[in-house]
C-alpha cells in the first residue's frame, strides 16, 4: 500500500488496524500492473496539466508533479526504481515515490481523480499500442503466407471434406484461405482500436466530479476522439476488454486449426509436408523421431486463451455496477493473452518458413479418391445439357466401373466411359486431368491460376498500404 510522509497508508485515518499479510498479498496487483508504468505517467502529466490550465492547483505545483514524474519514469526505464510489493499497485507505487520526491504537493495529483478511471485510462492507452502491435504481427504474418502462396500456385493437392479426398485444388490456394482468416483477425483488433477511442478520465470513482474539469481537454491530449458519456458505465465497463480477448481467442483458433492440419499432414500416413529440423523436437527414447511440437504448442494454446475469455465473461456475467475487486483480474487476462498471442504468432511465423511441401506426394495424392467426379459431372452439363442430377447419376456410374476395375477415374480408357453414356464426348478425357480440373475453377474465389495471383496481388497492395 502507498504511503505519505507520516509512513500511512493513504486510508490510514480511516483505517486503524493494519491488513493482515494474507489479504496484502491477494490485493495487491504491482507485480502484474506495472508493466502500466508508463500509460500511468503519461496519463498523469496530462491530468495535471489540465488542473492548471483549470486553475485548480497553481502552476508551480503543476511543474514540481511533472518534473517527479518524469524523474519516476527515467528510474523505471534505467531500472533504478524500487517496486515495493507492500504497495498495492503501480498506481499507488508511483503516487508513493512522488510524496518522496517532491513532499507533500504530490498529494495534489490525484485531485478530481479515482483510481478507478485512472486504472481504465491506463488500459485504455496499453491496449492501444497492444492492439496496433498485434496488427503489425499479423500483417507480418500475412506478408510470410502470401510469398509461400506465390511459390504453390501450381502445386496441385486433394482438398478435403471430412478428412477424405474432395476435389483438386492448389496448395496456394489453400494458404490463400488463412489469408483471409487472418483478414478478418485484423478487422476484429482494428474495430478494437475505434472502441478504445472514448476516455474514461474524469469519471473519478463512478459519479463525476464537482471540480471544474476539462474532459475534453485530456481527450484531445491523451489522443482519445471524445470523453466518455456516462460515469457508471465508464467505470464499470470491461467491454473493450471482452474485445480484446475475444479477437485474441479467434486468431488463436485460426493458428490452432493451421497447426492441426500441418500436424497430420506431416504425419507418415499423409507426409504431405516435411518439418525443418529447425521446427522440430525428438523423443528421449525413440531416435528416428522428429516431432511436430511447436505445432502442437499453438494448437494447445488456444485453449488458454479462450479460457482467458471465459474467465473475464464469468467475471462480469452477475456484476453490479459499478466497481468491484473482480474487476482487478482483467489486467492479468489481457496481458496474459497479449503475451501468448504474440509469441504465437512468432512460433507459427518460423513454422511458415522451415517446411517444405511434398509436391509429388501431394501430386499423389490428389489422384486417389476419384476427386475429378464432380468436374466429369459438370462437364457432362455443359457438353450434352443434362441437368446436373442426372450428370450427377451418370459420373457415379463411371466411378463404379473405375473401382470395379481396380483403376483410378484417370486411367479408364475413353471406350471404358462411352459404355456409361454413349453421347460422351471424348473431351471429357481432358477433365479428368487433376490441373485441368483445378484451372476450371475460375469463379471469383475459386482456386484457378488466375484467381490466385489476382488474389495475392491483392493482398499485398493491402498489406503494404
Amino acid at each position: 500500500m502507498s504511503k505519505n510522509k507520516n509512513n500511512k497508508p493513504v486510508w490510514g485515518t480511516r483505517i486503524n488496524q493494519k491488513t493482515t499479510s494474507s489479504f496484502q498479498k491477494i490485493g495487491s496487483s504491482l507485480k502484474i500492473d506495472k508493466r502500466l508504468f508508463k500509460e500511468d505517467i503519461s496519463a498523469s502529466i496530462v491530468h495535471v496539466e489540465m488542473l492548471a490550465k483549470q486553475k485548480i492547483i497553481n502552476i508551480s505545483i503543476k511543474n514540481k508533479i511533472i518534473w517527479g514524474l518524469n524523474k519516476i519514469l527515467n528510474e523505471i526505464l534505467k531500472k533504478k526504481f524500487f517496486f515495493n510489493d507492500k504497495n498495492e499497485d503501480i498506481h499507488m507505487s508511483i503516487e508513493q515515490r512522488l510524496f518522496e520526491l517532491i513532499g507533500e504537493d504530490a498529494g495534489f495529483i490525484h485531485t478530481a481523480r479515482s483510481r478507478n478511471d485512472q486504472v481504465l485510462t491506463d488500459l485504455k492507452l496499453w491496449l492501444r499500442n497492444s492492439t496496433s502491435e498485434v496488427i503489425n504481427d499479423l500483417n507480418k504474418t500475412m506478408k510470410l503466407y502470401l510469398k509461400c502462396a506465390e511459390k504453390n500456385i501450381n502445386t496441385i493437392m486433394p482438398g478435403f471434406t471430412h478428412l477424405k479426398n474432395a476435389q483438386p485444388i492448389s496448395f496456394g490456394h489453400y494458404l490463400m484461405a488463412y489469408i483471409e482468416m487472418f483478414s478478418r483477425d485484423k478487422k476484429k483488433f482494428q474495430n478494437n482500436l475505434d472502441n478504445l477511442m472514448e476516455n474514461p478520465l474524469g469519471v473519478v470513482a463512478l459519479s463525476g466530479t464537482s471540480f471544474n474539469i476539462d474532459r475534453f481537454y485530456t481527450t484531445r491530449k491523451l489522443k482519445f476522439e471524445k470523453p466518455t458519456k456516462n460515469s457508471i458505465d465508464t467505470v464499470a465497463d470491461r467491454d473493450f476488454v471482452l474485445d480484446f480477448l475475444f479477437a485474441i481467442s479467434v486468431c488463436s483458433i485460426h493458428i490452432s486449426r493451421f497447426a492441426e492440419e500441418f500436424i497430420i499432414w506431416n504425419s507418415d500416413a499423409f507426409n504431405l509436408i516435411q518439418l525443418n529440423d529447425k521446427v522440430v523436437t525428438g523423443s528421449s527414447i525413440m531416435p528416428q523421431k522428429k516431432n511436430p511440437d511447436p505445432l502442437e504448442y499453438l494448437r494447445g494454446k488456444s485453449g488458454f486463451l479462450v479460457g482467458n475469455l471465459f474467465s473475464m465473461l464469468t467475471i462480469l456475467k452477475g456484476l453490479p455496477l459499478s466497481y468491484f475487486k473482480d474487476l482487478q483480474d482483467d489486467k492479468e487476462l489481457v496481458f496474459n493473452s497479449y503475451d501468448q498471442i504474440k509469441n504465437c504468432l512468432k512460433v507459427l511465423r518460423e513454422v511458415i518458413t522451415n517446411f517444405t511441401p511434398n509436391k509429388k506426394r501431394m501430386t499423389e495424392l490428389s489422384h486417389v479418391g476419384y476427386i475429378t467426379s464432380t468436374d466429369i459431372a459438370d462437364f457432362i452439363v455443359k457438353d450434352l445439357n443434362y441437368p446436373f442430377r442426372k450428370a450427377y447419376s451418370i459420373t457415379a456410374k463411371i466411378v463404379n466401373l473405375a473401382e470395379k476395375k481396380g483403376k483410378k477415374i484417370n486411367e479408364l480408357t475413353f471406350e471404358e466411359i462411352k459404355t456409361i453414356d454413349k453421347k460422351i464426348s471424348v473431351k471429357i478425357l481432358d477433365i479428368m486431368n487433376i490441373k485441368n480440373a483445378v484451372n476450371t475453377k475460375k469463379s471469383y474465389g475459386g482456386t484457378s491460376f488466375d484467381n490466385i495471383k489476382k488474389m495475392i496481388k491483392k493482398y499485398k497492395k493491402e498489406i503494404n498500404d
